[in-house]
């Protein structure tokens, strides 16, 4: 697990209150960012397929005064906004979203379709709430480029594609991020989340998790299905390859060190009397640190290729890795600063410190760009805010996410416009004045 430096940040700034006076100054033009988001929501793209909703990125930031380069790493859009002399300050949003049909009964619901790797069409869905991201980084873009005079420096602005796949980061860095455009000396995110809107959620180092997808397929010999006995059936073998994977977490992991195995397609067949020769399932892992995503992969492996052997497999299996995000290992100072300045501009408690989630992201590659560039990693820092009504959380609103809200990844999943792009605004831009001259 890596960790963000804590050194050479751009210094803190002299007027505490200056987050403040330019939320205030600036016309927060709620409307026009409420309808920016249902229309994005409307109308969601899969990953490195995000060409309408990079376009109204484009747009909005352009109208902002940023010059804007399209295509950076597929679908990216970077904007730079450059006001003097001062830190290159990084804000980045997502904007892929994923193959859900939704049902959360909005009048904005999503009913769009798109094409996914395998050539279907499928209906897709913001159901990770990078609609929101984008609207909430646009509005905190137009408030900075509005009140300019407060600040100094450079503002890069990084619309990104495919998070969910976890290769639109490193596509982007590929492609010049960090040498086309200015480095920053800092990189700010943030992801909206089944937590009360208005509420910010951070993490002093570890934020998510590392993850790893694993595409198995099994080689078996088919046959009839009244004639098992001349084949080698691979359903069977994966079944009972994708019940022991169970125990690399039951069995083989302590539980002060938390990992997730879960299998999410399984793929095999074309008809009930058939034995395939092939079944793939993925399997996607969860781990707080490089050494346990290792013990893990190397786990499954060993327990896929048992499997088949036990088998009499005529080959053995097959096993790719993809979407291998590192953790989200914030910068401790850098958080500490960002959690001051976002107190300053919302409501007493509502900025705290949270448990590190098992959910995973590809920001931070942003932040350890794997020794492909001159110089030292980026510090960063990105957190959770809320997007759900208060009245969701039976506990009032000290609660945490709780299992009765439509979480992330569900059909249900459709953050609430207001109150949380208002206070989607309000972090980024307090975050990024505390770095900027």
């Amino acid at each position: 697990m890596h960790a963000s430096p804590d050194t050479h940040l751009p210094p803190a700034p002299a007027d505490p209150g200056r987050a403040a006076r330019v939320l205030d100054a600036a016309d927060p033009r709620d409307a026009h960012w409420r309808d920016l988001y249902r229309d994005l929501h409307a109308h969601p793209e899969l990953s490195g397929r995000e060409h309408r909703t990079a376009a109204a990125l484009a747009a909005e930031l352009r109208a902002s005064g940023l010059e804007v380069t399209e295509g950076v790493g597929g679908t990216g859009v970077v904007g730079l906004l450059r006001n003097g002399d001062g830190p290159v300050v990084m804000l980045r949003a997502d904007m892929d979203g994923l193959p859900v049909l939704e049902d959360s009964g909005k009048p904005y619901q999503s009913r769009h379709t798109d094409v996914n790797p395998a050539g279907e069409t499928v209906p897709t869905m913001h159901a990770c709430g990078h609609d929101m991201h984008v609207t909430a980084l646009a509005s905190a873009v137009d408030t900075l480029a509005a009140t300019r005079d407060a600040w100094s420096g450079t503002l890069m602005v990084v619309g990104q594609p495919a998070e969910e796949t976890a290769s639109g980061a490193n596509a982007m860095l590929e492609d010049g991020l960090f040498t086309r455009f200015p480095k920053p000396d800092v990189a700010l995110g943030q992801h909206v989340g089944p937590i009360p809107a208005g509420v910010a959620h951070h993490a002093r180092g570890l934020l998510m998790a590392a993850a790893c997808t694993l595409d198995v397929t099994i080689h078996g010999r088919g046959g009839h299905g009244s004639r098992p006995f001349v084949t080698v059936d691979p359903i069977l073998t994966a079944a009972y390859a994708i019940t022991r994977l169970q125990t690399i977490a039951a069995r083989e992991t302590s539980p002060e060190d938390p990992l997730v195995v879960t299998v999410g397609t399984f793929h095999a067949g074309t008809k009930s009397n058939i034995i395939p020769d092939d079944a793939t399932f993925t399997v996607n892992l969860r781990a707080r640190s490089d050494a346990s995503m290792a013990r893990a992969v190397a786990a499954v492996r060993r327990i896929v290729e048992a499997e088949a052997a036990a088998a009499g497999c005529p080959e053995p299996p097959t096993i790719g890795i993809r979407e291998n995000p590192p953790a989200t290992v914030n910068t401790p100072a850098v958080v500490d600063r960002v959690m001051a300045a976002q107190q300053a501009v919302l409501p007493e408690g509502s900025v705290r410190i949270a448990d590190p989630l098992m959910g995973s992201e590809d920001f931070s590659e942003y932040g350890l760009p794997k020794g492909r560039y001159e110089g030292d990693p980026v510090p960063y820092a990105f957190w959770f805010w809320g997007g759900m009504a208060h009245a969701m959380f039976p506990e009032g609103f000290a609660s945490g996410m709780s299992p009765e809200v439509p979480g992330n990844h569900t059909a249900q999943f459709a953050p609430e416009d207001e109150p949380t792009l208002a206070a989607g605004r309000r972090l980024l831009v307090a975050a990024a004045l505390e770095f900027l001259g």
